[in-house]
């Protein structure tokens, strides 16, 4: 029996695991403890998410800072700090938990 194997451009690329991120505020949306064009260190490996952890989202083909308001099963509802300046849950509503990029370890918070 012959077994015909896909190239290797078809076989889907592994994921790249990223150990730090390291990103720039941009925006009012976590004001007052995050301030625009403030650096911030993330964690890409966390073990578990927590209510009040502050991290690193991918929405829109966007990295969006938030806090972790609510975990429910495999999803998270995020806002920003400054609910009058953030664009979060509260407008595009539960987001899968593979969004998250990463956990903000520094500053600490």
């Amino acid at each position: 029996m012959i077994r015909l194997m896909k190239s290797p451009q078809s076989l889907p690329k592994p994921k790249r695991l990223k150990l730090l991120l390291i990103r720039r505020v941009s925006g009012k949306s976590m004001l007052p403890l995050l301030k625009p064009g403030q650096l911030v260190v993330a964690s890409g490996m966390y073990h578990q998410l927590e209510l009040e952890s502050v991290v690193v989202i991918r929405h829109d083909n966007l990295d969006k800072i938030k806090r972790i308001r609510q975990v429910q099963a495999d999803r998270i509802f995020v806002v920003g700090d400054n609910p009058k300046a953030s664009l979060d849950s509260r407008s595009f509503g539960w987001l899968p938990i593979s969004t998250v990029v990463g956990k903000v370890l520094w500053p600490r918070l």
